[in-house]
C-alpha cells in the first residue's frame, strides 16, 4: 500500500473532496450555532444527498459525506437557502474562525467573531487549513483546539497569541482585529512550502518581540458532558450524528437552536438530556476518550475498518484512544495515550504518541488487540 497522501486544503461546501464514498461537504455555521430551522434543514440534506450522518469536526464545523458529484450543486443552492453560505466562495474558503462555544449575544466573542467575519476580504490569502480562534470569555477554552491565530485574554484585557508562542500581544477590542490582520499577514510572508502553519513557522522565524511579552490567563478545564447554564451539552460517538435522531431531538424539545463545539459535542440551547442511544449524556462515558476516523471502505486512504473497533476497545482503555485508519491521524493531530494505525489491513500500535510517529508493534489483528486489551483490564 502506498504512502497515504495528506491534502493539503480542507473540504469546503463550494469545493468539496473526493472520498471513496463520495464527496465530502463542509458546512461552517455562523458562530458555530444553527437555529433550529437550519439544523432541520441540514438535518434533511444529509438524508437525502449523504449517509443520514452529519459529521463533527475538531473545528466545529460539519461534514455531509456520500455526496454524489451530480447532487452538488443541488446541496450548495440548498445549504444558500439555508443561509449556511457565504455568496463568495473566496470568503467562504477564508472563514475558519474557531469560537468558543458559550458566547453570549451581544459579548465580547460575539463582536469579535462578527468583526473578524467582517473583514476577512482584508486577510491575505493563507493555506486553506489556517485558522483563527476567539476564545476571550473568562478564561481560554480552545488551546488544545486547532487555530493559528488566537484573540484570547490575559491578566491585564485581551492578547493576540500566535499559535506556538506561550505570550502575546496586548491589544483592545478596537485594536484585535487589525493586529490580527496584521499578525495573518506576517505569516503569509513567511510561509514557505515545508512551512505552512504558524506553529512550525515560529519555529523557523522570530516575531516583534512586543507581539510575544504578554501571557493569556490559563486555560480552562475542558467542558463536560451535562447540563450548564443555557442548556446542555450532549456527546456525538466520534462526532458522527444520526441526522434523524438530531431532528427527533430538535422537534421532540422545540430547541431554538444547537451549537456545535470541537470536543465532539453539541449544546442544546435551553435543552435537556435526550433519551436517545444516539448520543452520549454520561459524561464518564469511555467513548468520549476515543478518536476514530471514518476508516475503510469509506476512505481509500485507509485500508482498515476503524469505528467498530474503537467503539470495542473503549472501555478497556482507561486514557486516551486514537483507532486511525492511516499514518495521517485526521481524526485527532495530538498525541494519545494508545493509537493504533492502519497498515497493509492491519493495525501497529504505539502508546503516548501520534499516528504519524515509529509505532512500538506492528501488523496486530483487532482479534490479537481485544483479547490483549480485555487481559490487561
Amino acid at each position: 500500500m502506498s504512502a497515504p497522501e495528506v491534502k493539503g486544503w480542507c473540504p469546503g461546501a463550494y469545493r468539496p473532496m473526493m472520498a471513496a464514498d463520495g464527496l465530502v461537504v463542509r458546512i461552517r455555521p455562523h458562530m458555530a450555532r444553527l437555529t433550529a430551522a437550519q439544523a432541520l434543514g441540514l438535518c434533511d440534506l444529509a438524508r437525502r444527498y449523504g449517509h443520514g450522518y452529519l459529521d463533527l469536526t475538531s473545528r466545529a464545523n460539519l461534514q455531509i459525506r456520500g455526496v454524489a458529484e451530480a447532487d452538488h450543486a443541488a446541496l450548495v443552492d440548498a445549504l444558500g437557502d439555508l443561509s449556511l453560505l457565504d455568496a463568495d466562495p473566496a470568503l467562504e474558503r477564508r472563514r475558519n474562525i474557531l469560537v468558543a462555544p458559550f458566547w453570549q449575544e451581544g459579548d465580547t466573542v460575539h463582536r469579535l467573531a462578527q468583526a473578524l467575519t467582517s473583514r476577512l476580504a482584508d486577510v491575505p490569502e493563507l493555506p486553506a487549513k489556517v485558522g483563527y480562534a476567539v476564545d476571550c470569555g473568562a478564561r481560554p477554552l480552545l488551546t488544545e483546539d486547532s487555530a493559528d491565530i488566537r484573540i484570547e485574554r490575559g491578566a491585564s484585557g485581551l492578547i493576540l497569541r500566535a499559535e506556538g508562542a506561550a505570550s502575546g500581544r496586548a491589544i483592545t477590542e478596537d485594536t484585535a482585529i487589525p493586529a490580527l490582520i496584521e499578525m495573518a499577514h506576517w505569516l503569509a510572508r513567511h510561509i514557505t512550502p515545508d512551512q505552512r502553519r504558524m506553529a512550525r513557522v515560529l519555529a523557523e522565524a522570530a516575531m516583534p518581540e512586543d507581539w510575544c511579552d504578554t501571557p493569556p490567563l490559563p486555560p480552562a478545564p475542558r467542558p463536560l458532558i451535562g447540563a450548564r447554564t443555557g442548556g446542555t451539552l450532549i456527546g456525538a460517538p466520534f462526532g458522527h450524528v444520526d441526522a434523524a435522531a438530531l431532528a427527533q431531538v430538535i422537534r421532540a424539545q422545540a430547541l431554538p437552536a444547537i451549537r456545535l463545539t470541537p470536543w465532539r459535542m453539541l449544546l442544546l440551547e435551553a435543552g435537556t438530556p435526550p433519551d436517545s442511544p444516539a448520543f452520549v449524556t454520561d459524561p464518564q462515558d469511555p467513548l468520549m476518550r476515543v478518536d476514530a476516523c471514518a476508516g475503510a471502505p469509506f476512505c481509500p486512504s485507509s485500508s482498515v475498518e476503524t469505528r467498530a473497533l474503537a467503539r470495542a476497545l473503549a472501555p478497556f482503555v482507561a486514557g486516551s484512544l486514537h483507532v486511525s485508519g492511516c499514518a495521517k491521524g485526521c481524526a485527532r493531530a495530538g498525541a494519545a495515550d494508545l493509537t493504533l494505525i492502519g497498515r497493509a489491513g492491519r493495525y501497529d500500535l504505539l502508546g503516548g504518541g501520534r499516528a504519524g510517529d515509529t509505532p512500538e508493534r506492528y501488523g496486530l489483528s483487532p482479534k490479537n488487540i481485544l483479547a490483549e486489551m480485555s487481559k490487561n483490564t
